[in-house]
């Protein structure tokens, strides 16, 4: 049989946040926002374990966004003066946090869901994080004016994480890089590479998950530009193949990619999306 996970993100209970809502603000605060957030991880995962899942997630119930879950925790981050950026090579228009200073992290980041998803599962455990390259695409930058450097510095503060995740007791730790299918010679030129920084020294099994966006307009409009194949893919899959990266995580229900482009993963574990996540009905 094949082992069954999800990318990682399940929809918020409607008395933790607005549902339906992109950075839908908590209902909640304080202690009470608290014990909101563990409740709605335990439920989360009682679905998933209910669904047949084999390696569940939190659910990311405790992050308003993929990225910026992590970014409240680093220091050198300016969050109450963001600007507007063009984002996945101008693809759309977001106002984002600028990096001010030097990045690091203040303390634990995900210690308190991690830890409350261990007590409540017995089922393997997977815990996502995003990808140093699609950080760098979502914060703008005024210290360091280098996207390297800056993805490095990133990449530090993330492998500090997923350390403390494995000692937690998380079996599978995801990195997610949609903007791999964005900028392909970056991806081979470093993204790669800063990957490999992140998990440095990381004993559990590791993933990266990439796919083409979903749930704005900007994403259905562009995608709707790409052609009956799409082919992106195709200048990545063997840079991954030959990385330390033991896991590849593929939209494919939802996407054009030719599933023949998976055999250029050779060698990886290879997790294939089979439900649209832009709709409601299965």
């Amino acid at each position: 049989m094949f082992a069954t996970t999800i990318a990682g993100s399940l929809p918020k209970p409607a008395w933790l946040a607005e549902p339906n809502r992109l950075w839908a603000p908590w209902r909640l605060s304080g202690a009470e926002l608290d014990a909101a957030k563990r409740d709605a991880t335990i439920l989360a995962l009682k679905l998933q374990e209910d669904s047949g899942i084999d390696v569940v997630t939190e659910g990311e119930q405790s992050r308003q966004h993929f990225v910026h879950g992590f970014l409240e925790a680093v220091d050198g981050i300016d969050f109450a003066h963001k600007v507007e950026m063009g984002i996945r090579a101008d693809r759309y228009k977001a106002m984002v946090p600028v990096v001010t200073g030097a990045l690091r992290l203040k303390g634990r980041v995900h210690a308190a869901e991690a830890r409350t998803a261990r007590a409540h599962t017995m089922h393997k455990l997977k815990f996502t994080l995003p990808g140093p390259m699609t950080i760098v695409d979502t914060i703008a930058d005024q210290h360091y004016g280098d996207r390297i450097k800056m993805a490095m510095a990133f990449a530090d503060a993330l492998n500090e994480e997923a350390r403390a995740l494995v000692a937690d007791g998380v079996d599978v730790i995801q990195f997610d890089e949609p903007a791999f299918n964005v900028y392909m010679d970056d991806v081979k030129e470093w993204g790669i590479a800063a990957l490999h920084r992140a998990i440095e020294g990381v004993t559990c099994t590791t993933a990266v998950h990439i796919c083409y966006g979903y749930g704005i307009k900007a994403n259905v409009d562009w995608k709707a530009t790409l052609g009956s194949e799409w082919r992106q893919y195709e200048a990545i899959f063997p840079a991954l193949a030959q990385s330390r990266i033991d896991q590849v995580s593929v939209e494919c229900r939802n996407a054009r990619v030719p599933m023949h482009l998976l055999k250029l993963l050779e060698g990886k574990d290879v997790l294939v999306g089979v439900i649209d996540v832009a709709s409601d009905e299965v």
